[in-house]
């Protein structure tokens, strides 16, 4: 269990560097710029609702995933339903961060917070564990 686990925690590892590095180069966060608030236009106020859509769409989905999982599957079988909703909560994450780098740069914080948030959402046995047993009597 632990290499699968240690697999996962690599793939969110890479998403979130990958996500990372490139608000570094393309966003270039060594000016503080990102910090300005900006002028709310049409376009601002449509990312802005998106991250927040994203951050919902993404738990719904990851939620959604686990209740595939049979009460009588095996270890590895739960495990790989639960590396896919994983995944796929992340992407969705990394997505709306990417659309907002690349769309509206006067964001940046907002795709910074969804940045902040994918670590927080980092794979471990434990909450493998609670998420799948939580999941079970919904």
């Amino acid at each position: 269990m632990q290499s699968s686990i240690k697999t996962l925690q690599i793939i969110h590892l890479a998403l979130v560097a990958g996500v990372t590095m490139a608000y570094i180069i393309v966003g270039r966060l060594h000016t503080l710029n990102f910090l300005k608030l900006p002028e709310m236009n049409n376009t601002a106020l449509l990312l802005m609702l998106g991250a927040a859509a994203a951050v919902l769409l993404s738990h719904v989905l990851y939620k959604q995933q686990l209740r595939q999982i049979s009460k009588t599957a095996s270890f590895q079988e739960q495990f790989n339903v639960y590396q896919t909703a994983t995944i796929m909560r992340l992407s969705v994450l990394e997505g709306v961060a990417f659309l907002i780098l690349f769309l509206q740069k006067d964001l940046l914080i907002v795709g910074l917070i969804l940045i902040v948030y994918m670590l927080l959402l980092r794979p471990s046995e434990v909450r493998m564990k609670n998420d799948l047993e939580n999941n079970r009597f919904i």
